[in-house]
């Protein structure tokens, strides 16, 4: 597969999401039942923005890594969407598309840019019983082996997350933790996570980011998202 029907590929994806958006400052939302809420993430550490239209009305610009966007609501039914390179008119996709209804979900771009590859995830945002929060860990990180999330010396939270694996939201006591990301079933640690804060109530999602072995804005890495 080339690179451009790679990206229309996602394209496809990342048109799917956007096409469940319109501009919302809610970060929290219940979806009526007539319509889904949708957040995109730019996880492809070396992938070009992209704009995004729908219905011919600019709905997204200049989406880049590892940036996402709110959770964004519209109604549902068959959507028009194009998507086009960032900050240009060519239109590399488009679509009709039918959208569901009342889920909500997160749309990853994920992989490098030779082989962009979407990856949705349905998002439960059940409230989290008094004094926990609910964190889930993404690996995302395309050049990185299996890892194990882990408490520093205390228990293993998410073992054995593969490339583009996605653990559950998992029920956490509220606190600040130093975590460790370590090869997985080794006590090598590949990234330090120190001061992760988790707030009563909240919803977390956690996700490894950039190439082992990259630098700058390309670097190992975590980006934290709350999904609440």
């Amino acid at each position: 597969m080339n690179k451009p029907t790679r990206f229309a590929v996602l394209a496809i994806a990342l048109a799917s999401s956007f096409a469940l958006a319109s501009c919302s400052d809610d970060n929290n939302p219940v979806a009526p039942v007539s319509q889904s809420s949708v957040m995109v993430v730019h996880a492809s550490p070396d992938a070009p923005a992209v704009d995004l239209l729908v219905d011919n009305a600019v709905q997204g610009t200049g989406l880049a890594f590892p940036a996402n966007t709110p959770y964004l609501g519209v109604a549902s039914g068959t959507r028009n969407v194009k998507v086009n390179v960032g900050g240009t008119t060519t239109t590399v996709i488009e679509a009709n598309l039918p959208l569901s209804a009342g889920a909500h979900y997160t749309v990853f771009a994920t992989d490098s840019v030779s082989r962009l590859a979407p990856l949705v995830l349905t998002d439960d945002l059940t409230a989290p019983a008094t004094g926990k929060a609910h964190v889930r860990f993404v690996h995302l990180s395309p050049n990185a082996p299996a890892v194990d999330v882990a408490v520093t010396s205390g228990p293993t939270l998410f073992p054995n997350q593969a490339f583009r694996s996605a653990s559950s939201f998992t029920p956490v006591t509220a606190g600040t933790y130093d975590l460790e990301v370590r090869v997985a079933g080794t006590s090598t640690v590949a990234l330090p996570l120190p001061g992760v804060a988790l707030q009563a109530g909240k919803i977390y999602t956690v996700f490894a980011k950039g190439f082992l072995g990259g630098s700058g804005a390309q670097a190992l890495g975590a980006q934290i998202i709350v999904n609440n």
